[in-house]
């Protein structure tokens, strides 16, 4: 009634075993002959047929990516590692933590050998670091001198893996989103520096131009004793330039913007540049202008600082001679051998002015540079002309709202009976945010710093009364044609003025 069934003859764990060891054991043996009578050629021939006989077979694809690029570092292996910090898959089970020299942050990475799944538009992608030992080696990069070759002893790779339907998907989506991702991360993770030019420079030797230290300057534009209308103006500006990549690309102009501050010592300049900085998320460069010997030297530095940084030359005009370009004295010289040493071993105008506007000016993205000075009319009109210095901002003495942001920072106060007093003396004083802010800490208590600044006020109030008419006037002369860089109308407020 029921169909006969055939009794399956399943083969035991025994016979399984030993199968796969013969099978095994054979594939050692052929291995073996053809190691010891086949031509390393033949072999080599072999091998390749087979493996692209199995890869043909297999749905995967695998994407190698090298950590050098010849004896530069590889982009992309630096971006992979970047955007799979993040997503570190919670199955790995080994990580390797490290703090770096100079940074604030613990760096989470893969271990060696480990693998991390990824999924994008529905797509998995499988990496995995993979690293090899080899010979150790010195090995020199082209920027770099003897002083700064790495020994190497490994050799690391990443393999991306993926179904080979997803070849055109990864190629034009998936890399470029690892890419942009890892600028992202790379943003968040950024320890600000403040690099200074480096005590033992040597020509090539691009690491030992700028050295580093942690830039923790707390200021900010919620902090900064300045016209809330100046702040916004600034901000918008900023937000703006960084925004418009493609329009400086179509326009034909170098993706950089150029500030000038200018005013009075103690107004704030160090500290808007601070805040600048935060703002954006920027490194600062501090350029020291008589530190550097001659154009070449100050080309060599510009490239070697990196996009998205503000460079900064303070008290441009006790930096250099710039005012009247010092050719005329020049050509005066009676003694032209001397003249030709000096001119070889100093900046000149038009070395500095190729530096900001010139074409080494394009070799870098998203700059920033800035340039203070307490007159602005020794400079050379050639420096404050647009697309040199777009921005100029004058940094003026305190004023009344400067006084509250000071008041609120240091005491936390934002009205208090003295404050009327305190804003009358400050509209009829030259007093600058720094001079106010050094008697706001000398006490904690509210009330006796504000008497005591009241009593500063008061004493240079007295002072500037007790001064003769005929000085005062002359002051006002000079001051009328621009002594600080302002005008008469301009005395006691915050300018900016956008070109």
């Amino acid at each position: 009634m029921f169909p006969q069934t055939q009794n399956l003859q399943v083969p035991s764990t025994r016979t399984m075993i030993s199968a796969v060891a013969s099978a095994a054991a054979t594939a050692m043996l052929l291995r073996s002959l053809a190691r010891d009578y086949l031509p390393h050629e033949l072999r080599n021939y072999i091998y390749l047929k087979l493996r692209t006989l199995f890869s043909s077979l297999s749905s995967q694809l695998t994407l190698v990516i090298d950590e050098f690029d010849g004896l530069n570092h590889n982009h992309l292996f630096k971006a992979a590692q970047l955007y799979l910090k993040p997503t570190l898959s919670p199955n790995t089970k080994r990580f390797r933590v490290s703090m770096p020299v100079k940074e604030t942050k613990i760096s989470v990475t893969m271990e060696r050998n480990e693998e991390i799944v990824d999924t994008f538009n529905g797509a998995q992608l499988k990496w995995k670091l993979v690293s090899k030992q080899v010979q150790s080696k010195w090995v020199t990069g082209p920027d770099s001198g003897p002083y700064n070759s790495v020994l190497m002893n490994e050799v690391r790779y990443m393999e991306l893996s993926f179904h080979k339907k997803h070849k055109d998907m990864v190629f034009q989506n998936y890399l470029p989103h690892v890419l942009e991702k890892s600028k992202e991360v790379k943003e968040e993770r950024k320890t600000l520096k403040l690099f200074t030019l480096g005590g033992d420079r040597m020509r090539g030797h691009r690491v030992e131009r700028w050295q580093s230290v942690n830039l923790d300057h707390p200021a900010t534009f919620d902090t900064l004793a300045t016209d809330v209308n100046v702040k916004e103006m600034i901000m918008e500006d900023l937000e703006r330039f960084v925004k418009r990549k493609e329009f400086y690309r179509k326009v034909g102009k170098a993706w950089k913007r150029g500030y000038l501050l200018f005013g009075p010592p103690g107004t704030g300049k160090s500290s808007l540049i601070a805040a600048m900085a935060n703002y954006l998320n920027f490194d600062i460069y501090d350029l020291e202008l008589t530190e550097v010997r001659r154009n070449s030297d100050l080309r060599n530095l510009l490239i070697s600082t990196a996009n998205r940084s503000i460079l900064v030359v303070e008290d441009i005009d006790c930096s250099i001679e710039l005012q009247d370009r010092l050719e005329k004295a020049r050509v005066m010289n009676p003694f032209p051998s001397h003249y030709h040493q000096q001119q070889g071993t100093q900046v000149t105008l038009s070395g500095l002015l190729n530096f900001i506007d010139g074409l080494w000016s394009s070799c870098g993205d998203e700059r920033i540079i800035v340039f203070t000075t307490n007159h602005k009319d020794r400079l050379d009109p050639a420096l404050l002309r647009p697309g040199r210095m777009d921005v100029h901002i004058h940094m003026s003495y305190c004023t009344p709202c400067g006084f509250k942001m000071l008041a609120s920072n240091y005491h936390g106060i934002t009205e208090h009976s003295l404050f009327s007093d305190i804003e009358m003396l400050i509209e009829t004083t030259k007093v600058t945010p720094a001079e106010v802010a050094e008697h706001l800490l000398k006490n904690e208590e509210p009330e006796i710093a504000l008497r005591g600044l009241i009593e500063f006020l008061e004493g240079k109030k007295r002072e500037s009364d007790e001064t003769k008419a005929s000085e005062a006037e002359g002051t006002e002369e000079v001051e009328g044609r621009g002594g600080n860089g302002t005008t008469e109308g301009e005395k006691g407020k915050h300018i900016i003025r956008i070109l």
